[in-house]
């Protein structure tokens, strides 16, 4: 079985099937990761470029080490020392990267559609490391595996997303993909921090945390974008911490045993206290190392490589 499409611009419209074969292969991986020589040639000879027009970490990193696990050849693209401080267009850019014959586009960009802009100007294979506030698939996947892995299966689970659902690429990925894997979802947050009509994406909500607590296997806790505090969508950072903020004596609490995730990067003191990261309820960690085989798998099924692993 393959993707349906040459390009992962999000996980709206991919189906269960698909999904499942993206978490399948990054299962192969994580087998690959563990050996003392973590690396395999099965990308060798495709050049992929890392198109980032947005900060990151964790994102960033994970790809280009999937990459080269691979043996893919890398290319990291700057926006601080390229043409585009010039005035270069996003489309002459990406069509003088790609006379450079190139294979694949990791793509980042504060506009959500660009990668979808991407596929109509070039031939190579388009994935969307997050678009504006539209998606981040690979987030997405790297978190239903970290869950996947813990419980067993996706069926039936209960997973709440925590904090700033209207601003969050991150919580629209995982909307879709865990609704398709039949996973029940509820968006937890304050008013002014959730999506108009967001009962509409067949989710449950709630604007107390308690609730959250009550029913959630799994809380998916979303960073609270502290550059976004000059619009007023929440009184205070020590106010949002008071009614949202994730506590070992909330955890403590609660009447079931919660698994806690967190996309990064993590304001501690905000939406999730330091004692809570660092606590056996946290698979932080965890999630950046499926990070990496997501990413492997995602490079690798969009290659058009020979189906069988190396």
């Amino acid at each position: 079985m393959a993707l349906q499409s040459r390009h992962l611009l999000g996980l709206e419209g991919v189906n269960r099937e698909e999904i499942a074969l993206i978490l399948d292969t990054a299962e192969s991986f994580m087998e690959i990761l563990q050996r003392p020589i973590p690396k395999v040639p099965t990308l060798r000879g495709k050049t992929v470029v890392n198109l980032f027009f947005e900060n990151s970490t964790r994102t960033r990193i994970s790809f280009e080490l999937a990459e080269k696990r691979l043996t893919a050849d890398t290319v990291n693209f700057s926006t601080s020392t390229s043409s585009v401080k010039k005035g270069e267009t996003l489309k002459d850019t990406i069509r003088n990267i790609e006379a450079m014959n190139i294979d694949m586009v990791v793509v980042r960009h504060s506009a959500a559609g660009v990668p979808l802009f991407l596929t109509r100007c070039v031939d190579a294979a388009i994935i969307n490391a997050g678009d504006g506030m539209h998606e981040h698939p690979t987030q997405a996947l790297l978190d239903m595996m970290t869950i996947r892995r813990k419980a067993g299966d996706l069926q039936g689970l209960k997973v709440a997303i925590v904090g700033d659902i209207a601003h969050s690429r991150v919580a629209g990925s995982n909307i879709h993909g865990l609704l398709t894997m039949g996973a029940e979802v509820m968006l937890c947050g304050p008013k002014t921090l959730m999506p108009m009509h967001a009962e509409r994406l067949g989710v449950r909500v709630s604007h107390r945390l308690e609730d959250a607590l009550e029913w959630a296997d799994y809380l998916n806790v979303l960073r609270i974008q502290l550059e976004r505090q000059h619009k007023g969508l929440f009184p205070t950072i020590r106010e949002y911490h008071r009614e949202f903020g994730i506590t070992l004596e909330r955890l403590e609490q609660a009447k079931r045993d919660v698994v806690i995730l967190h996309p990064g990067p993590i304001n501690r003191g905000v939406e999730l206290d330091s004692d809570v990261a660092d606590s056996d309820f946290s698979v932080i960690l965890d999630q950046v190392t499926n990070g990496v085989a997501v990413r492997m798998a995602v490079l690798y099924l969009l290659s058009g490589s020979d189906p069988a692993l190396e």
